[in-house]
């Protein structure tokens, strides 16, 4: 299994050619691609021999090798990860759309996708995607929103201490107990006790309005400078409170997944092999719990052209059955929420450009459609 390098190698503009030229050629034929099949399939203007010279070059680097002493040479995951994000030139935006048509015409036969229920709209989706892309489709059923604050207040205590109550829109209550930062038992004062009552009071107000109805999985940063230089301060505590109280709301990671085309992934080549086919098999049936943090989350996995678009390939995968594939997911939105995810299975010779095209038309297609 090739690894994927970390660092970008310099490619001038007649590696770039030949690498691209290369990768295309092995997609389109699942065979080894030598420099006579470069040289006559494309117009480079230069001998077999220097296209040769390059593919060397390339295969020092890492970004070729040979399968075989006497075949020629195919991308390795460095090769097609550069590929991805440097050498891709096929429009992404008329294939994007020419999907999303696709789509569109697949499911208004017979009725509008706004009479479809939730599940029938993904199943059918992941079918059509499926279909269109030639490779496994894997799409998460939504998840359901976690719990959301309706009222923050914080309360004064006595000894320096105060109490965070957290109400959320299902009235559960939440609330924990901490130390004021800079109490003082020494200097306790009237005048002490009733400065800290008033920032408590406008730190309440600065979260209500800051915070309330968000989802707590989705809490971001507050600008603590809002409220000035007094109330500043509490913001670390009170930061942590939250972050801890977002986590134990997280919803679990166990949401189906549906996949769709699995036949579609016999007729690769790579498959042929049935070990190698049925590890992969197993994964999407029976190991979902991995698969679906991978899916949904993303991870560090490299990013493609649009950094909304993950593609992982290889071993960039985490999961061993899927490195001798790659992976392209989106995250689809209900309003402005992730709360599914499109993705693409295949073998590392995918025609990338269409299978990116492909899972971002579809993540577009259903926000639209939940919104």
């Amino acid at each position: 299994m090739s690894q994927v390098h970390s660092q970008r190698v310099i490619l001038s503009r007649r590696h770039e050619q030949v690498l691209d030229a290369t990768v295309q050629h092995y997609i389109a034929t699942a065979e080894p691609v030598g420099s006579k099949a470069i040289a006559q399939g494309y117009d480079f203007s230069v001998s077999p021999a220097t296209i040769r010279n390059a593919m060397g070059w390339l295969e020092k680097e890492g970004l070729l090798y040979q399968p075989h002493v006497s075949a020629g040479r195919v991308p390795s995951d460095s090769g097609y990860r550069t590929y991805v994000d440097r050498l891709i030139t096929t429009p992404l935006i008329s294939q994007s759309q020419r999907i999303g048509q696709t789509l569109t015409q697949g499911l208004s036969t017979g009725q509008s996708y706004g009479n479809w229920s939730t599940e029938a709209l993904l199943r059918r989706t992941s079918q059509i995607l499926s279909t269109v892309s030639g490779y496994i489709a894997l799409v998460t059923l939504p998840q359901h929103g976690g719990a959301r604050p309706k009222h923050f207040q914080l309360v004064p205590m006595e000894a320096g201490r105060a109490m965070l109550v957290v109400v959320t829109d299902n009235y559960q209550t939440h609330s924990t107990v901490f130390d004021v930062p800079g109490w003082d038992d020494e200097n306790q004062t009237p005048e002490l006790e009733d400065r800290i009552r008033r920032e408590l009071e406008a730190i309440s107000n600065f979260l209500n309005h800051q915070l309330r109805s968000q989802p707590l999985s989705q809490l971001h940063s507050l600008d603590w400078q809002e409220l000035g230089e007094s109330c500043e301060r509490y913001g670390e505590k009170i930061c942590s409170i939250l972050i801890a109280l977002a986590d134990s709301h997280r919803v679990p990671h166990l949401t189906q997944i549906l996949i769709s085309g699995i036949s579609e992934i016999l007729q690769q080549p790579e498959f042929n092999e049935l070990a190698q086919f049925q590890t992969v098999i197993h994964l999407l049936e029976e190991e979902q719990e991995l698969l679906w943090p991978v899916i949904f989350e993303g991870g560090s996995g490299s990013l493609a052209q649009r950094e909304r678009v993950s593609v992982r390939i290889g071993a960039e995968n985490p999961l061993e059955p899927m490195q001798a594939c790659t992976l392209i997911s989106a995250l689809y939105h209900c309003g402005e929420e992730p709360v599914g995810s499109v993705g693409l299975l295949g073998p590392t010779r995918m025609d990338y450009g269409r299978a990116i095209a492909s899972v971002e038309a579809t993540a577009d297609y259903l926000s639209d459609a939940l919104r």
